[in-house]
């Protein structure tokens, strides 16, 4: 298999995860891996690389590696040219309508050509019977396509977030007639299966493309047993509760100061969170405005709450920085067309989870049932500050039990079984296709039937 995964590890980004236990999964059912991605220098311009994200990694799986960089995100001001130096704004307008011309997506339609020679030349050397593209970037498609066309290899997609629904918003991200709409349609014409990570963006796709409906399969983020602590938690008032929040800090500025601001009210408020403290771990930006923005600001202006940030943190560290924990915030942005992918790990601590997101939100209806669920009050300060009370008394009174089954709550979505379960099926699919073309093969022709170019899906 052919795995266009632009994210895996090192890349320290949320998809590596999935990414990784998808190429191990495929390796564990005996399939052998290469997968295309981009050089480590890369996303060190980028979102940075987690070199610990390596040590499970499949020895077993081929990683290629092409020399793609975002060119607006050099940050090394000798490199540029006049015309950059002089007018950057205008430098990236023109550098956006050059990337949009091979391909239609900002930041990445320049790859295009690169990503069609890598996958042709992987496949000359070692032909491929399934490509699977991950997408962002959606210029992975047309590799995709250009794989299909030259070679007839069978493909399938993992949009994750869905292309065509904007899933912060909840609307059409473009038309059917647009540029992209012509691209999503002719991929998923011809794909194989379709992954999406949650059940409204499935609807999406299914909405969208009836005649492609039953290809369409949700395949949830889910966490790695590993970022578990595994143990019921005991929280020590007296020494001050500490409350944490662990991801990638992509929502914006007054969303994070509507959660500081119910913080430090409920810190006046309820004697248990006088003392405590609020952790914020995990990326803020990247390029030249990773971690010199107005989210790092705030949460400075916030340190004389209690507050703190302690920058990004190791895949291998997870585990040991929930356990010092005693309760969670999860803040989300989106609504019913957004998971995430921490709500699945942040279940699986076992600790009191406040929900600092929108109520018709999808993270909702996998926490539904959770026994330490604050609920979702949405981004209301009031409300807020009540969560974050409710959370003291359950981090302090929760009794050993009810913590093992908050953590049992989160079993069904371990990142192993599902991927498990995804990879079987969709390995199944491309056998039945191989099957379904050697009949086909076959068969003898009957007067004036033409043999199409590949199987019609």
């Amino acid at each position: 298999m052919i795995y266009l995964a632009i994210g895996f590890p090192p890349a320290a980004k949320s998809c590596a995860y999935r990414m990784r236990e998808t190429a191990n999964q495929f390796i564990n059912q005996g399939w052998d891996v290469t997968v295309v991605t981009i050089a480590q220098e890369s996303w060190e311009r980028d979102s940075g690389v987690d070199l610990t994200l390596l040590e499970q990694v499949d020895p077993r799986i081929k990683i290629v590696e092409l020399p793609l960089v975002r060119e607006d995100l050099e940050t090394d001001i000798r490199l540029y040219s006049e015309e950059r130096a002089l007018n950057p704004n205008g430098w990236v307008t023109r550098l956006r309508r050059r990337q949009m011309e091979p391909f239609p997506e900002p930041n990445f339609g320049d790859w295009r050509e690169d990503l069609e020679k890598a996958v042709l030349r992987v496949h000359g050397e070692h032909p491929a019977d399934l490509l699977l593209a991950s997408c962002v970037p959606y210029v992975n498609l047309a590799a995709a396509w250009k794989l299909w066309e030259e070679a007839k290899v069978p493909y399938a997609v993992d949009f994750r977030d869905g292309w065509s629904i904007d899933v912060i918003d909840g609307v059409e991200a473009f038309a059917r007639d647009s540029a992209e709409g012509v691209w999503e349609q002719r991929i998923l014409d011809n794909a194989l299966s379709l992954w999406v990570v949650n059940d409204p963006i499935a609807e999406h796709y299914r909405t969208r493309y009836p005649d492609f409906a039953d290809r369409v399969h949700v395949v949830r983020n889910g966490y790695d047993a590993d970022s578990s602590p595994g143990k019921a938690h005991r929280a020590n008032p007296e020494a001050g509760l500490a409350f944490g929040y662990l991801g990638t800090v992509n929502f914006t500025v007054p969303h994070l100061e509507t959660v500081l601001n119910a913080w430090r009210a409920a810190r006046e408020k309820e004697p248990l969170l006088a003392n405590a403290t609020f952790e914020v771990r995990g990326h803020i930006g990247n390029g030249s405005g990773r971690e010199a923005n107005r989210h790092a600001e705030v949460l400075k202006q916030a340190e004389v709450d209690g507050v703190r940030f302690g920058g990004p943190a190791a895949k291998a560290e997870v585990a040991s920085i929930y356990a010092r924990w005693d309760a969670m915030v999860l803040i989300l942005i989106g609504g019913r067309y957004v998971t995430s992918g921490k709500v699945y790990e942040y279940m699986a601590t076992g600790l009191p989870i406040v929900s600092a997101h929108v109520v018709e939100h999808d993270a909702s209806n996998v926490l539904r049932g959770h026994p330490l669920w604050t609920g979702a009050v949405g981004i209301d300060e009031e409300g807020l500050t009540e969560s974050f009370i409710k959370a003291a008394h359950m981090a302090v009174e929760t009794s050993d039990e009810v913590h093992a089954e908050a953590m049992a709550h989160a079993d069904q979505f371990t990142r192993e079984a599902l991927m498990t379960s995804a990879v079987k099926q969709l390995i199944d699919d491309c056998t039945a296709l191989g099957e379904q073309n050697t009949d086909t093969a076959d068969a003898p022709l009957a007067e004036n039937q033409i043999v199409a170019g590949g199987p019609s899906l």
